[in-house]
């Protein structure tokens, strides 16, 4: 039987995290100064957010034994990143609550089945079709048009698990590179820019949106997001309705993001659902009084919603692979600095962020 909250978890009490990574450890961070305690769960022993949590449990998310041993440690538990495996978040529910739940979790790890069901709510997104075979590949080339992108329908970020296709020879060439797996083919569309938007939803349906801030990639990984960008006022208000939507129809409980294709005729496209806090959201925590991170916490314990407004402009800009090695240089700028104690620098890495802030503008 899945486990409800039946009450606020009050200060003292334990948020469970699985995931060890930079929003594990923002989010213990964030907990703490509710007066929360934290555990976190994962299977990378130098994971960052081992360095500010009150415990820890070293182990892999498959292993049902040691994940219930943590849960009964905690009076609910959430997740960080995406990739959890859905049965492990069933088999919690029914020691502990699991929000966001399983539901959202298992939505989004598969890329059909998300874009599907954000088409269901009457929402726009990319022209996309199933493939899994050179053949299917070529076909949905042909029918798409002249280019497209092939993503596995599982796993991947950062631009892992993608390959941009401009003929039907190279879709079949990138199913073979991707070994068959269940993919989408998604055809390309003319965006003027990317942005996206930071929502929270409480269990008595709540809601609450951050203001959307544009988004600038490069290499596929999130190089900087500032807000105010250049969405209208009504582009921003259509950006959060799209997320009531959606935290209504998953019946949501926590931090998410909705990753936004902004076209030139000013319509939205939905990209991508991230189930969890999110990188173009870090701005939050110079900018607003309640931050992201805040934000979910006090959505899963079954606090109040905080106030999502922002207090100054921001341009938050992610440190990557080798710039974190340049950290004097970082910490001599104006604003705030952010290194998540990863022990490595690889090429490609999120490292940190710094986020500068100037007088707040309306859009």
């Amino acid at each position: 039987m899945t486990k409800t909250l039946s009450s606020p978890v009050p200060p003292g009490g334990t948020i469970g995290i699985l995931g060890g990574g930079q929003l594990g450890r923002m989010l213990a961070l964030a907990a703490a100064r509710l007066g929360l305690k934290t555990q976190v769960f994962c299977d990378n022993p130098a994971s960052p957010a081992f360095h500010v949590c009150d415990g820890h449990t070293l182990g892999k998310f498959e292993d049902l034994h040691a994940v219930s041993m943590f849960a009964r440690a905690c009076d609910v538990v959430t997740f960080e990143f995406e990739n959890v495996p859905a049965a492990t978040a069933e088999h919690l529910a029914e020691v502990v609550p699991v929000l966001p739940g399983a539901k959202a979790l298992a939505l989004t790890q598969d890329r059909l089945e998300e874009k599907t069901f954000v088409r269901s709510l009457g929402l726009q997104t990319s022209p996309f079709m199933a493939v899994a075979t050179p053949e299917e590949a070529a076909d949905a080339f042909a029918t798409l048009g002249t280019t497209g992108v092939i993503k596995t329908r599982r796993l991947g970020y950062d631009g892992k698990g993608q390959a941009k296709v401009t003929s039907a020879a190279n879709a079949a060439a990138a199913i073979r590179v991707f070994h068959h797996a269940p993919s989408i083919l998604e055809g390309f569309v003319d965006f003027a820019f990317e942005a996206s938007v930071i929502a929270a939803r409480g269990a008595d349906g709540s809601f609450a949106a951050y203001d959307s801030p544009e988004n600038a990639h490069e290499h596929h990984i999130l190089r900087r997001s500032i807000v105010p960008g250049r969405l209208t006022a009504a582009q921003n208000e259509s950006a959060k309705e799209i997320a009531r939507k959606i935290g209504d129809a998953l019946g949501y409980v926590g931090v998410f993001a909705v990753e936004l294709f902004v076209m030139k005729d000013s319509s939205l496209l939905v990209n991508e659902i991230a189930p969890r806090v999110h990188n173009s959201g870090h701005w939050t925590l110079e900018a607003c009084a309640v931050s992201q991170f805040e934000q979910h916490i006090r959505a899963v314990g079954g606090w109040p919603l905080g106030d999502p407004a922002r207090h100054a402009d921001a341009v938050m800009e992610n440190i990557i692979g080798e710039e974190a090695a340049n950290w004097a240089e970082y910490a001599r700028r104006p604003g705030a600095l952010h290194l998540y104690g990863k022990a490595e620098i690889r090429p490609g890495r999120k490292m940190g962020h710094f986020t500068q802030l100037s007088p707040l503008t309306r859009t």
